[in-house]
């Protein structure tokens, strides 16, 4: 799954909004987010995230989401960050890319490449559908975020 999309703002300031893992939750819909790791960036983070409609109650309602496990594994500031997503259910990678189109104006690119368990495949179609647009709409929200800022 790829998603793209044009950030009027630069990429050191957009950068700032996307690596400050539990913040995302602010822009990520229906998403909190915390690290687990002694580190807070860099290879090596660990980081979880709960996505659902009651996560702001994590963990008491966690049978009505999804939590995904992920670590750094790329780390390449203000540029791109890459996360193997190591979770029960949610396994794969996934990739933020910074490109700096004018010093004002960064098209920020996300991928997830999900393995999807066999007891899920098919749901595959349908689920990537919905992350998509939970995707599409996250960004929209960061833009909006960052443009305010």
């Amino acid at each position: 799954m790829n998603v793209t999309l044009t950030i009027p703002v630069s990429k050191v300031k957009l950068w700032s909004f996307v690596a400050d893992w539990e913040s995302q939750g602010d822009w990520m819909l229906q998403t909190k987010v915390w690290v687990t790791s002694t580190i807070r960036e860099g290879v090596g983070t660990s980081i979880e995230a709960f996505t659902g409609p009651l996560y702001k109650f994590y963990p008491k309602f966690s049978k009505l989401g999804l939590l995904d496990l992920m670590t750094v594994t790329k780390w390449n500031p203000p540029h791109s960050c890459d996360v193997q997503h190591t979770g029960a259910i949610i396994k794969g990678t996934g990739t933020f890319e910074l490109v700096e189109i004018e010093p004002n104006e960064t098209r920020f690119n996300w991928s997830e490449t999900v393995i999807f368990p066999k007891s899920l495949l098919f749901l595959a179609i349908p689920l990537l559908w919905a992350v998509k647009i939970g995707v599409i709409i996250s960004l929209l929200r960061l833009r909006k975020k960052a443009m305010s800022a």
